[in-house]
């Protein structure tokens, strides 16, 4: 197994270009959209759109799985865990990536048969790794840590394509979890490869990099 191992700017660079290609970054400072906390802000990212561009999802996996390794360490983990529903396909592929059996954890139990939130095979005392398509405050990952340390095993890792990197008390919530986060790339790599390519008018970079800066501060005045 070869896996690239450039530096993190160059992949966070590239990342953000390939989102940008795929039309998976959306800026819109006139309309905004609706996050699901019911607050506004001109940027959307559907990191979901990735599974159907395999150049570009390859590339993306062997950059997650090159950054795991060497963030983490190259015998780190016994198992790869996707988090219901954007993470699962994205776990498979690193998985496969780094030859370790996939698991996936469900948002909430089936409420049925077993009632289960894990899928898969998954035993007490494997160190498993988290992977989703991106977090914003990290809040959704800790129920599935949770969950995973529920079977007895260990999650000190989670490892996602997109951070938002705009809330700085994301990584302080997940580090005071016991969880460690690893990403590609995040809004102010996205807005630098936006700037340098010109795939908006200016007036919208500005309006973006506004809400960046301060994102509370710009949802008061965009009530």
């Amino acid at each position: 197994m070869t896996l690239p191992f450039p530096p993190r700017e160059e992949i966070a660079r590239l990342t953000a270009r390939m989102l940008l290609e795929i039309k998976a970054v959306h800026f819109n400072a006139a309309e905004p959209y609706t996050y699901a906390s019911g607050l506004k802000g001109p940027t959307y990212i559907d990191c979901r759109k990735l599974i159907s561009f395999p150049r570009i999802r390859s590339t993306l996996m062997d950059f997650l799985s090159a950054t795991v390794l060497r963030d983490a360490g190259f015998d780190a983990f016994d198992n790869i865990a996707g988090g219901e529903t954007a993470g699962i396909p994205f776990a498979a592929l690193v998985a496969e990536r780094l030859e370790l059996p996939m698991t996936y954890v469900r948002k909430k139990p089936k409420g049925y048969g077993r009632n289960a939130r894990i899928e898969g095979a998954m035993t007490e005392g494997q160190r498993v790794l988290l992977v989703e398509d991106l977090t914003t405050d990290g809040g959704s990952k800790l129920s599935f840590v949770d969950a995973i340390r529920e079977t007895g095993a260990s999650c000190a890792h989670t490892a996602v394509i997109f951070y938002y990197g705009i809330f700085p008390e994301t990584t302080q919530r997940l580090a005071d979890h016991g969880v460690q986060l690893h990403h590609l790339c995040t809004w102010w790599d996205v807005l630098a490869e936006a700037k340098a390519q010109g795939f908006y008018d200016e007036a919208t970079l500005n309006e973006v990099e506004s809400f960046l800066t301060d994102p509370r501060a710009w949802q008061a005045a965009h009530p």
